[in-house]
């Protein structure tokens, strides 16, 4: 029997970036820290977008390299708060490893305005790739207004003689 929080710590340092599943919603992409099996993010103003996430999700964590999936598990989804034993060690790693964050004190911010979640996987069920269940659906892409009405072919001097629907 492998070690679980083994897999997963190893699955969570060559994931960039986790996918949480939220029931009867859509799953969301999420940059993450992984501290003491559990993996933590940050939504907010002038943070990442996620919605208000349920008691229990299912977190997927993809490969940085070639996007494939490298285990699905169940976890459970708490709120941190700055009133919480883990907050110093939390807010720190997360700061750490943010990517362009705005000037000021991010920590202050986030303590504020921003929710911190515990993502902490639970129970022995877990998919690996190439393991996907009957039930897994495929998620369709997001609304949006943005559309290509035809394709525009662009050639340099026009298109050869031969291509241009008269032989010579």
């Amino acid at each position: 029997m492998t070690d679980l929080s083994a897999l997963l710590s190893e699955a969570a340092k060559k994931s960039g970036l986790l996918w949480i599943d939220v029931p009867g919603d859509r799953a969301w992409p999420a940059w993450h820290v992984w501290l003491d099996g559990t993996a933590y993010v940050v939504t907010g103003p002038g943070e990442q977008t996620l919605p208000a996430l349920p008691t229990d999700v299912t977190v997927t964590f993809r490969s940085k390299d070639t996007g494939g999936r490298l285990a699905t598990v169940p976890a459970h989804a708490s709120v941190v708060t700055p009133d919480d034993p883990r907050w110093d060690d939390v807010s720190t790693a997360l700061k750490g490893s943010r990517l362009n964050a705005p000037a000021g004190d991010t920590v202050a911010r986030w303590a504020s305005e921003a929710t911190v979640y515990a993502l902490t996987p639970h129970g022995d069920a877990i998919e690996g790739p190439g393991g996907y269940s009957q039930e897994a659906r495929v998620a369709q892409p997001v609304p949006t207004p943005a559309t290509t009405l035809t394709w525009h072919p662009w050639h340099i001097k026009g298109r050869p003689k031969w291509r241009r629907g008269t032989r010579r």
